[in-house]
């Protein structure tokens, strides 16, 4: 299993994101400012990783914090949190790792700072090996959904490189496939980061997955000619009423697939459903750095001076969305009733 992040004794180690595919390099941070960097740079990135690398940060601060009173660590605690939190507003999973973590401290208040620090690790951890638990169970039940033969489409990177291991939407597709699905992978490029191209057929082709990679404005004709059976994406974050934020094109995707009548299907943990905030138009999108459009491997590919817009996601309504597959189960509309009914489960262990 490719190891995206894990805590190590000399800190967080991650797998650098942003050298993929042509080399495999590792990054330790020491410091919480440093897992900072890594998420806002993208080393790291995908909702369920940068939840964890979150916590992980969060747990690195308090370990390394030098106070010598419960009031002195929870002053660097704090602002490690308020430091992580800045980084990415979209991926609910970073608020929700947050706010596991903050719990956490309260409830260890009473004890000594070593047995704080060391239960905050713990804590970490702990989400992490959830994770990887919660996304083998997805891919239990979503590969259920998959045909068995055929392309099928997904868009960005949704998978172990995304998570903590083995993934959402590319773990419903390494579970069809260990049914013995005969699946082929048409993995959009993902403009202008290239998370597909680089990430997902890197992944893919490391488990012996056919993969086809396309440009982004070929799916709708790929669509037409028969060649896409069914659409498996991850989000960032799923409101109330079940609509999805996830990399930008995903709307493009998800409307191509409703005209062609191919099922488009949704993979996330439970933890990114946002179910305080009641629509998509509430959820906020990023804008990043807009060298990302304008250039290509260092290279400038736009006039000097030209407008450009970055917005790193953009929001599939719920009306598109065939189902959403979760470690509690498949979601199918009405999701604000679906998706209630699912907060007071608890996870389940797979179809």
């Amino acid at each position: 299993m490719i190891q995206t992040l894990e805590w190590t004794d000399s800190g967080v180690r991650f797998i650098d994101q942003t050298k993929l595919p042509t080399e495999e390099t590792y990054v330790t941070c020491r410091t919480c400012e440093q897992v900072a960097d890594v998420i806002r740079n993208m080393v790291v990135r995908g909702a369920p990783a940068i939840g964890v690398a979150a916590a992980m940060g969060i747990a690195l601060g308090a370990k390394n914090a030098k106070g010598e009173t419960v009031g002195d660590l929870k002053r660097e605690f704090d602002r490690c949190c308020e430091l992580i939190g800045k980084t990415r507003p979209t991926a609910v999973n970073l608020f929700w790792a947050i706010r596991r973590m903050q719990d956490k401290f309260e409830s260890l208040r009473i004890r000594p700072l070593p047995q704080i620090k060391q239960a905050l690790i713990e804590e970490a951890q702990r989400m992490h090996a959830e994770d990887i638990a919660a996304n083998q169970a997805m891919g239990r039940f979503g590969a259920t959904l998959m045909p068995a033969s055929g392309g099928v489409l997904t868009h960005c990177n949704a998978g172990a490189l995304a998570t903590c291991g083995y993934g959402t939407a590319l773990g419903v597709i390494r579970a069809a496939v260990e049914q013995g699905k005969k699946i082929h992978v048409y993995a959009d490029e993902t403009r202008p980061f290239l998370q597909g191209s680089r990430l997902t057929a890197w992944e893919l082709m490391k488990d012996g997955i056919p993969t086809t990679v396309i440009s982004d404005n070929m799916a709708g004709a790929m669509m037409k000619q028969g060649k896409i059976g069914a659409v498996v994406v991850g989000a960032d974050r799923i409101a109330a009423n079940g609509d999805v934020a996830n990399k930008i094109g995903t709307y493009t995707v998800a409307v191509l697939a409703k005209e062609h009548k191919i099922p488009f299907y949704v993979a996330a943990p439970f933890s990114t459903i946002d179910l305080d905030t009641p629509d998509g138009s509430q959820i906020p999108i990023e804008q990043r750095n807009a060298k990302e459009v304008t250039h290509i491997a260092g290279k400038q590919m736009v006039p000097e001076g030209v407008q450009v817009e970055n917005p790193a996601f953009d929001v599939t309504p719920a009306q598109y969305v065939t189902a959403i597959i979760t470690e509690r189960g498949i979601a199918r509309a009405p999701y604000g009733e679906a998706l209630a009914k699912m907060a007071g489960q608890t996870a389940a262990v797979g179809g």
